[in-house]
């Protein structure tokens, strides 16, 4: 018999505490919006999980910081992928332990478009380096956004953001905004009213990431000060500086994945200009 459920009303890692106490095989489905994912269980342990391009422990991490949305458990169903082999004490004590920690990470990288570059220090200065952080060094090209690094060193942003905020906090590197990606010049040919329309658009967006979250209220204010900006005739300079403060503040609220899935979405809304 199935067993469904709000995530608002029972956490990912209570449900997961409860079903898998019973020693139950089974598949849980998760969705929130048009995002979705997949956990499957077997004999009561985390084998294998999916959600968007992510898998195995990482998109369990992804998954555990979801405040809305709703799930299903099927038992019986099965897969023969095993992508993790973790307990389910230990993968839901890094989860927390990783959203914690990009609290901490997200004041010096609010992002991960943005582009790694080398400080006049970092091109002048002889340094020892770990080589975990060499493999970063190397990859910084000052085109490459931590996004395409990560994947250039098949980890996930997440270590790279961590490795980086080193060189960061030392000098060595600094971040530079990209946001070609979003073809801002598109909003160069829109009216005042048009990019009003778009911005209250984008704030929708942002609001729909972050329903349920304490933080929600920062959208608010931010969205407030754009309409104010719009009002004195900053136009498309309003709109850019609100998808920023949009994108820190789900950055910082739920991690990496979720700020770049919104700057996705809006890059689509953006197009449809």
């Amino acid at each position: 018999m199935a067993f469904q459920g709000s995530l608002k009303e029972l956490p990912l890692p209570d449900i997961i505490q409860l079903v898998s106490v019973s020693g139950k095989t089974g598949v849980f489905t998760l969705r929130n919006g048009s995002d979705a994912g997949e956990i499957y269980l077997r004999k009561g342990q985390i084998a294998h999980a999916t959600v968007g391009a992510l898998s195995g422990e990482e998109a369990v991490y992804e998954l555990a910081i979801w405040r809305e949305g709703e799930f299903v458990f099927e038992p019986g169903r099965e897969t023969e992928a095993t992508s993790i082999t973790r307990s389910n004490t230990n993968l839901l004590m890094e989860a927390a332990r990783r959203i914690d920690e990009w609290q901490v990470l997200s004041k010096r990288i609010p992002s991960t478009r943005l582009v790694p570059v080398f400080t006049e220090l970092g091109v002048n200065t002889s340094v020892s380096l770990t080589p975990q952080e060499w493999g970063v060094i190397v990859k910084i090209d000052e085109r490459r956004s931590i996004d395409e690094i990560a994947i250039g060193l098949a980890a996930s942003p997440f270590e790279v953001c961590k490795l980086l905020y080193g060189l960061i906090t030392s000098g060595l590197v600094s971040l530079r905004e990209d946001l070609a990606t979003l073809r801002p010049e598109r909003l160069q040919r829109l009216g005042t009213a048009e990019l009003g329309a778009l911005a209250e658009r984008i704030h929708r967006a942002a609001q729909q990431a972050m329903s349920g979250h304490e933080r929600s209220g920062e959208l608010d204010a931010a969205m407030r000060l754009s309409r104010a900006e719009l009002d004195g005739q900053r136009g498309v300079d309003a709109v850019i500086d609100l998808i920023r403060a949009h994108e820190k503040t789900l950055s910082a609220s739920l991690g990496p994945n979720q700020s770049k899935a919104f700057l996705d979405r809006i890059g689509q809304l953006i197009a449809g200009v």
